[in-house]
């Protein structure tokens, strides 16, 4: 490429490493002076005015201003914005102009990420931020066989959930998942440490993986992960648990605790390499997981050899599937057509940068019709349980909620289960499913 991205260019922008242990990163004047320079950029450009919270409110500070430019626009109105990014990359990835290799190097995410672990370091982060956040010891208490019930009736109920609005700031509207005492690796505990001959390798993939469950495939949906299982090993494909998985530091991410982040990588990186080295590949069900694993992680840990190992090893499961139907190795014998599909493509699931592949393979479906949906459902995990950003949340899935409607399809999905069920609670016209459980159901497995 020449010194300026080119205008619909293919080619996938530059992405630096986070350089977070650097002494500058967290220097206070040095943060503001960069959110200075990337706001004027943005407030010039106003692309981005579509997408997340955080564009809007910067605009309107900006117009409301007394000179109607950055200049008079208090740092408070900074943070602001700060709140409202949930880093989902798409203003990086599908709308900047400016991005590396160009020279004014906007990274906005990323800044983003610098603003909220600078904020996180200093003041730390709320009782609800903390909890919210922390979702391996949350199911763990959760899921106690005991707890389990009482926790999904009050989550279900009124009164619990004006309880959880008093007492933890989460809004009484927002989805809530329910637990599950029995989890997914509880359910697949015969999978685990499992070894064995693969199927044939196709492509990149090897024919043999590690599932790595997640946080909510694992406490929340389990049946995402028996689906998967299924599906995989109807196409040959033997399925493994690691020995100990723990969350990927998604959330403690976008908390901006980058110790949490660095602690989540110490224990799972190390057991996934050395499924790697056993010739394994690994794939995991959440957009958002895979992206930590295939972005996020070797960004903030550019040196570590483990770390990359683990990222290019790292598949979406659709991703994979779609890989080895290429050459050849994806059985079709499909029983049941599927009809009407629409499908939300998740901002974590595009920004991998590996096109519709579950689209792609819903589509092989004999009478099937799959619709994609390219918008966001404004979740973001936490985002959208919040009580003073859910309203923001839900106007930013309004859009989506009117194509489903629209659509009026026999089936909805998502590949990030949260952003179904964000965008199910906006329509009373079709349940949320994971494409993953359709694809089970036209395999009638």
């Amino acid at each position: 490429m020449s010194d300026e991205r080119r205008e619909g260019s293919l080619e996938a922008p530059t992405r630096h490493p986070i350089d977070w242990k650097n002494p500058e990163f967290w220097d206070e004047g040095a943060l503001f002076d960069e959110m200075e320079r990337v706001f004027d950029i943005c407030h010039g450009c106003r692309r981005c005015f579509n997408l997340c919270h955080s564009f809007p409110t910067l605009f309107d500070a900006v117009d409301e201003s007394e000179t109607m430019e950055l200049d008079s626009v208090p740092k408070k109105a900074y943070w602001d914005v700060v709140d409202h990014c949930y880093l989902c990359d798409m203003c990086y990835m599908s709308k900047c102009p400016y991005v590396p290799p160009h020279p004014f190097n906007v990274d906005f995410p990323h800044l983003m990420l610098r603003a909220k672990a600078f904020r996180f370091r200093r003041d730390g982060a709320s009782t609800r931020d903390k909890i919210l956040s922390s979702t391996d010891t949350v199911g763990k208490l959760a899921g106690i066989p005991v707890v389990v019930q009482a926790v999904n009736a009050a989550n279900r109920s009124k009164t619990g959930r004006k309880l959880l609005s008093k007492a933890l700031g989460v809004h009484p509207d927002a989805p809530l998942p329910p637990y599950h005492s029995s989890t997914a690796r509880k359910r697949l505990k015969s999978h685990q440490g499992r070894s064995g001959e693969g199927a044939e390798p196709a492509g990149r993939t090897k024919g043999r993986v590690v599932l790595f469950t997640t946080c909510y495939g694992n406490r929340n949906l389990p049946s995402m992960d028996e689906d998967l299982v299924a599906v995989f090993e109807h196409n040959g494909i033997p399925v493994t648990l690691a020995a100990k998985e723990r969350c990927c530091g998604m959330p403690k991410l976008e908390l901006g605790d980058l110790d949490a982040v660095a602690k989540a990588k110490d224990i799972n990186v190390p057991e996934l390499a050395r499924w790697v080295d056993e010739g394994w590949d690994i794939v995991a069900p959440v957009p958002s997981c895979a992206l930590m694993f295939k972005q996020e992680l070797p960004l903030l840990f550019p040196e570590d050899e483990q770390v990359a190992k683990v990222r290019d090893a790292m598949f979406d499961p659709f991703e994979y599937l779609a890989i080895r139907h290429k050459a050849g190795r994806l059985k079709t014998d499909f029983s049941k057509p599927l009809g009407k599909v629409s499908y939300q493509i998740p901002c974590h699931l595009r920004v991998q940068n590996i096109g519709q592949k579950t689209r792609e393979i819903l589509g092989l479906v004999p009478d099937t019709e799959v619709k994609a949906i390219e918008r966001c459902s404004g979740h973001d995990g936490t985002y959208a349980v919040k009580q003073e950003f859910h309203d923001t949340s839900v106007k930013i899935a309004r859009p989506v909620v009117r194509q489903v409607d629209s659509a009026a399809p026999d089936h909805f999905v998502s590949d990030c289960p949260m952003a179904a069920e964000q965008i199910a609670r906006g329509t009373d016209k079709v349940d949320a499913n994971h494409p993953m459980s359709l694809l089970r159901s036209a395999y009638g497995i």
